[in-house]
């Protein structure tokens, strides 16, 4: 087959007709006797690119094919449609024109000629162009990041559930691959999977790469949990017994947690890469997880990230089988956007979850850690501006683009991060709720069994916010709706904090460096002194954000700006911490010298009170509420 050509469409020379948007879903033409199928060609993945060579059923007269624009678990309209090139669609070895559509630009319009059912599509997929925040480079010498949205086009309006595609795979020469998808047969490099539901292909991850290993995680009911490594480097697949003991907890510690599974087969897929952006993807029986390639060979890096692994896995529960009302769509397109409010359970439970299961597993720390790392989070979230007119409420609702949020002054806009962090914080509070009023009975560990507990395979089943509340109110009667009013629905100058002293600590700020802080600036080469001074900085000097109110932000100092001296002496990471330190002793300002555009300028920072980083300190003679709450819980 002749690839080097590009084909020009000859749409170009006229118009192609397109058909009237439906109000309604149609018939499927993929059946599961005639499905759609797909050939997706990676053996030139090492070189940022493979191909797609498609049959799609199709209908005489004006026709419409569609790119997937909406994908889930992404949350927004991040299909990455300039990633698509060189399209060609034909029928009998005739080529059909194509034009897209001028206002959706995920659709294509074709006139399929008298007599033709089935046309070929192929096109080639650029996979290391950067698009939006769950993309970059997807593929390197070695691996190749593999989401099936990247590779069809189908058939628009249709329920995903009921249109069927048979896809194959291509790998390059001594690769493996990991997918929940089942095969029909496999021939070398080539692998045939069975047909299955176009929502079960977009939700089934196929990562593949040079150096791999499959770890059966679990073992039992008749199935397994497997985590699947590529790595760039065949040394960075050599993940120590501690931790692979800590991660084989994993699924023991989920299952006791929600009471039963919703998967066949579990597939937790990770990419090890310096060259490949980090990411977490949630899929019903799998997980799309991508980190840089000492993740697993660094215990640094546990303390920092080990919550990526659990927080994908509980998705299988809360987020594929539960999920809000209006984010489950019958298919990838207009008009099915997605809404995103209801992401502050989605997401911000599933980010307690996901901690809850890390550390109670081992991989993130000791559970008698939690505490030092809650004081890093609240911290985070009870010093930020923005919370003063930005309800969690706006960041959910706007999550398509507040995923894309970048830039100077954050802290002042807020982001999606936000409701995951203080998620974690809210259902934190609501899990120490229900312990006070049940005298210890009950926890969140019984909400998340009415909530998704049970056994079946992959399915959805929908709720609403009124659920979530009926659901709560099930395991200890309170003003559930109240409560989410408060922290979600409304300007919350801050964050929940009652969790603090109902589950036996105090909030205090001391110079000593805070573990989890201080671990995660090392490996990010990074400065913090948000509390004291109100900076976070580069290990340069570079300013990256500045806390509205603080000394730094009435001293006029700015994202971008670079701290170039301080009283006299040389910028270095030490050097800034004894500045610092020494206004615990006296009152005597700090003098900046501050370069900005090359421009230098003095700054006088007028700050007292020495380094502050945030801990907490157990309440005499109360229960220690968070020891209960991270004890592993699996028998």
């Amino acid at each position: 087959m002749q690839r080097t050509a590009i084909f020009l469409c000859a749409a170009l020379v006229f118009a192609v007709q397109a058909p009237a948007r439906p109000a309604t879903l149609q018939a499927a033409l993929a059946t599961k006797s005639n499905p759609m199928t797909v050939v997706l060609d990676e053996r030139t993945a090492p070189r940022g690119f493979a191909y797609s060579h498609m049959t799609i059923p199709v209908k005489p007269g004006p026709f419409t094919l569609t790119y997937p624009e909406w994908i889930p678990g992404e949350h927004g309209p991040t299909g990455p449609l300039n990633d698509l090139a060189q399209l060609k669609i034909s029928a009998g070895g005739q080529a059909i024109p194509w034009e897209r559509d001028r206002v959706d630009m995920y659709a294509f319009h074709i006139n399929v000629p008298s007599g033709v059912t089935t046309v070929n599509v192929d096109f080639t997929v650029l996979l290391n162009h950067p698009n939006n925040f769950v993309d970059g480079q997807l593929a390197t010498r070695n691996i190749m990041v593999g989401n099936w949205n990247r590779y069809i086009l189908y058939q628009p309006d249709i329920d995903n559930r009921y249109y069927y595609v048979r896809a194959n795979l291509i790998l390059p020469p001594a690769w493996d691959y990991a997918s929940a998808l089942p095969v029909a047969s496999r021939s070398g490099s080539r692998i045939d999977f069975k047909t299955v539901t176009l929502e079960t292909l977009v939700d089934s991850p196929t990562d593949s790469g040079r150096y791999y290993r499959h770890i059966v995680g679990w073992t039992g009911q008749g199935t397994h949990t497997y985590i699947d490594l590529f790595a760039d480097h065949p040394e960075d697949l050599k993940m120590p017994a501690s931790e692979l003991a800590a991660y084989k907890r994993m699924t023991p510690e989920a299952m006791a947690l929600y009471g039963g599974r919703h998967w066949n087969v579990y597939h937790s897929e990770l990419t090890l890469s310096d060259l490949i952006p980090p990411q977490g993807i949630e899929h019903h029986q799998s997980s799309d997880d991508r980190s840089d390639d000492t993740f697993l060979t660094n215990h640094a890096e546990q303390l920092a990230g080990g919550d990526l692994l659990t927080h994908e896995f509980s998705h299988s529960w809360n987020g594929k089988y539960r999920r809000p009302f209006d984010l489950q769509q019958p298919n990838f397109n207009r008009p099915f956007p997605e809404h995103t409010e209801l992401l502050w359970e989605y997401e911000g439970m599933n980010q307690y979850m996901g901690d809850l299961l890390a550390f109670r597993s081992g991989i993130k720390g000791r559970p008698a850690d939690y505490p030092e790392y809650f004081a890093s989070i609240y911290s985070a979230m009870a010093y930020e501006p923005g919370r003063n007119t930005t309800p969690i409420i706006d960041v959910t609702t706007g999550a398509p683009y507040y995923y894309l949020a970048d830039g100077p002054y954050g802290s002042l806009r807020r982001d999606a991060g936000d409701f995951y962090v203080e998620g974690e914080l809210m259902w934190l509070d609501a899990d120490t709720i229900i312990r006070q009023l049940t005298h210890g009975k009950k926890s969140i560990d019984d909400y998340a069994k009415v909530y998704a507990g049970g056994t079946s395979g992959p399915r959805v089943v929908t709720y609403t916010r009124a659920d979530l509340e009926r659901y709560l109110g099930e395991v200890a009667p309170y003003d559930w709706h109240g409560f989410f009013e408060k922290y979600v629905y409304s300007i919350s100058p801050k964050p929940p904090t009652d969790e603090i002293g109902r589950a036996g600590y105090r909030l205090v700020f001391t110079a000593k460096p805070n573990m989890y802080e201080a671990n995660r600036e090392t490996l990010r080469k990074t400065i913090g002194s948000w509390y004291d001074v109100g900076l976070n900085l580069k290990e340069d000097g570079t300013i990256t954000d500045v806390r509205e109110g603080s000394a730094a932000w009435n001293a006029g100092l700015g994202d971008g700006m670079q701290i170039v001296a301080m009283n006299g002496r040389e910028f270095t990471p030490d050097a800034w911490a004894s500045a610092v330190a020494a206004t615990s002793a006296s009152f005597s300002p700090i003098a900046l010298l501050v370069k900005q555009n090359g421009y230098f300028q003095n700054v006088t920072l007028n700050y007292r009170g020495g380094a502050k980083h945030p801990h907490l300190v157990r309440i005499p003679g109360t229960t220690d509420m968070f020891a209960q709450i991270m004890r592993p819980h699996a028998k």
